[in-house]
């Protein structure tokens, strides 16, 4: 059902990686950010025509109404050192790589932070992220013009819900953003030997090394009828057979079929997090249908699918929490 619709202007952060380096040295970076964030393996980035965002027009209500507007969005910054001690890292040999292990972790949190921003950042509460998803797509009136595309799973509180999201990924649909001028993904410049100050009391310096990490991104939402949001999953009423709480797999042929088209306009991927990605399977296979299958997916790698369909876990996808998975009202 999908298709790959990048090129020139539009493309992964692999493709991007390769004609900025071909070295490889970003590419293994990126390569370590989709291992621990499937979601940038499937995302698609474009420059933008700003040198804070890009401004493009994007439909704004339904077919038989107003259809597009003029609308910029915004690219938020995250930014992180990252210091090894200098003796331990050429001890070990290798000092190029094992500087980059000793680096995972501050990599890791960037990349928690920018796939939990994509779904809930709130400029109008954090000014510099970017706008996510959820701020787009949160509410079931329907005079909000894309309420349409959200899908009440009709759970209880808060504190207990989570979503699946269908995301169609490309150029004139839903795609990432980078500054104007600027590198897709994650940057890494290398500032070398410098003194360092330890945590002791009294404090002392050490000789070490020094990463700058620096990730300017955004998001684009072009056209609303590309993303389907299944909102209010009560988590704690789940079941194998669901005879009660959510029917995943019911809720989830219905989000497709919100959909103009299918994989005409870009790359269909479900996400939802580790619970939902566990009653999906139950339920289908309490069913016994084959609906549910793996297969390659747009990248060849081999991925639970539904329908044709990759199924991604992603846990920055919550479950309850402030500003997070609030219940989506009507």
């Amino acid at each position: 059902m999908a298709a790959n619709v990048v090129g020139a202007n539009a493309a992964t952060l692999s493709d991007w990686a390769r004609r900025i380096d071909p070295g490889g040295k970003i590419d293994k970076i990126v390569e370590l950010l989709k291992e621990t964030n499937s979601i940038l393996e499937d995302m698609i980035f474009v420059e933008g025509n700003l040198p804070t965002g890009h401004k493009t027009t994007v439909r704004s209500g339904r077919p038989a109404g107003p259809e597009m507007q003029v609308t910029t969005d915004t690219c938020g910054m995250l930014e992180a050192y990252a210091e090894v001690d200098k003796s331990l890292a050429d001890l070990n040999g290798n000092t190029v790589d094992f500087r980059l292990s000793e680096d995972l972790a501050y990599i890791e949190a960037m990349n928690n932070a920018c796939a939990e921003t994509l779904f809930y950042g709130d400029t109008g509460k954090d000014p510099e992220k970017f706008l996510g998803l959820a701020p787009r797509y949160n509410s079931l009136t329907a005079t909000v013009h894309n309420s349409e595309n959200v899908i009440d799973a009709l759970g209880g509180t808060a504190a207990n819900n989570t979503s699946i999201w269908l995301i169609t990924w490309g150029p004139n649909t839903c795609h990432g953003i980078f500054p104007k001028g600027q590198t897709a993904g994650l940057q890494h410049t290398d500032l070398g030997e410098v003194t360092i100050q330890d945590s002791q009391t009294p404090a002392g310096n050490f000789q070490g090394y020094r990463s700058h990490y620096k990730w300017d991104i955004g998001l684009c939402l072009r056209d609303w009828r590309y993303v389907v949001r299944i909102a209010n999953i009560d988590t704690t009423a789940l079941k194998k057979d669901a005879a009660s709480g959510a029917d995943v797999i019911e809720l989830m042929v219905k989000a497709i079929h919100k959909l103009p088209s299918m994989g005409m306009m870009g790359n269909m991927v479900f996400y939802c997090n580790s619970t939902i990605h566990t009653y999906l399977d139950l339920q289908t296979l309490y069913r016994k249908n084959n609906a549910l299958t793996y297969g390659p997916d747009v990248h060849g790698r081999e991925v639970l699918k539904f329908r044709g369909i990759p199924v991604k876990r992603c846990d920055a996808i919550a479950i309850g929490g402030t500003d997070k998975e609030l219940h989506v009202e009507a």
